[in-house]
């Protein structure tokens, strides 16, 4: 092929009257520039392919245990401001009692946390705990597993939505103030900060502060965690798989040690719940999610979940398949019941009990 080639170049410089040595210079020139570009081309489409890859799992990568900085390139913000208040409850002390599943259940009667209730008076009782029981793999009733598992979920998901409307509440209070007071303006510079808005766009940073459907986190939590059951789960705290390219995680099975993808690893479940807000509120990823979010909000209707599970089709690899089964489990076990319910303020006698 290559005198092929050469040949075809040749015959086109014959044709044009040159002589023979300006003919063998350029037709040498020729094939360099040729043999050279290949390769570049090569590369740079094989870049491009790898940009494809679906990351939008990985969160960030970064390392909690070590707090090192990663690659997320978001507006080039520093994710260790994206991450400082998940740090500080990654930080708590990893030493935390784990309860069996049977005192956890006594725990909830103590305190007459029933879901049945949940779902008529719209109350939850603030029984956070920071471990899943092993035990729960145990439950072979899969009604029961169910319910204890949303029991364990809901008031973490509750209070982080919590945090979160008290933050929208002062944000929309700041917004509609002609002038703010300096404290005002340091809390609104830490806010930009934590939500990755590096513009300093307040329209921005009202569309990214917003909650998460109660439904949506709880089925999410449950499809990655098998209802509490997976590895991930119990030996990492990871409710919602998210990913880590670098430092500590729990490596899935069929991963080499040749640096593929971890999941993450928290020490309290809290800190997993808040990790997962904070990807979906500033993911570029989830820019639809955030956007169809805002709409609903701009119409005056609820956040419902069956809409918006529609956008988070890069969650996972399945793509349409996973938002499919989001759907399925919202409904199936009647997940939108707890959209609506309120976290109890807790209380020294609950605090005793614990």
């Amino acid at each position: 092929m290559k005198k092929k080639s050469n040949f075809k170049i040749l015959n086109f410089f014959d044709q044009r009257d040159l002589g023979t040595f300006p003919r063998l210079i350029l037709s040498s020139i020729t094939l360099i520039v040729f043999f050279y570009s290949v390769p570049l081309i090569i590369n740079f489409v094989n870049q491009n392919n790898n940009e494809f890859q679906n990351k939008s799992k990985q969160v960030l990568a970064y390392t909690l245990n070590k707090k090192n900085s990663g690659i997320y390139n978001d507006e080039n913000i520093d994710e260790n401001d994206l991450l400082v208040d998940i740090f500080s409850l990654n930080d708590l002390e990893t030493d935390t009692v784990r309860l069996n599943a049977s005192t956890i259940k006594q725990l909830f009667d103590d305190t007459n946390y029933k879901l049945d209730d949940v779902r008529e008076k719209k109350l939850v009782k603030p029984v956070a705990l920071t471990l899943l029981p092993n035990e729960i793999r145990m439950i072979e009733n899969i009604k029961k597993r169910k319910e204890f598992f949303i029991q364990i979920v809901l008031p973490l998901v509750l209070k982080e939505n919590n945090n979160i409307k008290l933050d929208r509440k002062r944000l929309f209070n700041i917004i509609n103030k002609s002038n703010n007071t300096k404290l005002e303006k340091k809390w609104l510079q830490a806010k930009y900060k934590q939500y990755g808005v590096s513009s300093k766009d307040l329209s921005v940073l009202k569309i990214r502060m917003d909650e998460i459907p109660v439904s949506l986190a709880i089925a999410q939590a449950a499809k990655e965690t098998g209802w509490g059951t997976s590895r991930f789960a119990l030996e990492g705290n990871a409710l919602f798989g998210q990913w880590t390219w670098s430092g500590e995680g729990l490596k899935p099975k069929g991963v080499n040690d040749g640096g593929e993808h971890k999941v993450m690893k928290f020490n309290v479940l809290q800190a997993s719940v808040r990790a997962y807000q904070r990807n979906l509120n500033t993911h570029k990823s989830y820019q639809n999610f955030r956007f169809a979010r805002a709409e609903l909000r701009d119409l005056g209707k609820p956040l419902d979940s069956l809409i918006l599970s529609k956008y988070l089709d890069k969650y996972a690899e399945t793509g349409e398949k996973y938002t499919e089964v989001l759907r399925k489990i919202i409904e199936q076990n009647n997940l939108k019941d707890f959209d609506d319910a309120k976290l109890l303020p807790s209380s020294i006698d609950l605090e005793s009990l614990i």
